[in-house]
């Protein structure tokens, strides 16, 4: 399923950084809606907390890597 993309344009970020980051999170989401437990999924409460559950446990570590990398790139080059 194709979520159709939608540029917000109160975003402080660039349109063309918007359609890059749904596009790698529409690839994110699928994989992890592979790896979620499908009776955890049946209610709206279910769902947020697997995408919350998910989030900490996957996205969050990687990003404060990543940040955490860049600002030592930007303080010892």
């Amino acid at each position: 399923m194709k979520i159709e993309e939608e540029i917000n344009p109160y975003s402080t970020m660039k349109p063309a950084n918007q359609k890059k980051l749904q596009k790698h999170l529409q690839a994110v989401a699928k994989i992890l809606y592979q790896e979620a437990e499908s009776k955890e999924l049946e209610s709206l409460a279910g769902i947020e907390k697997t995408i919350r559950a998910q989030t900490l446990e996957y996205i969050t570590p990687e990003l404060g890597v990543f940040f955490s990398k860049k600002q030592q790139e930007l303080h010892y080059c």
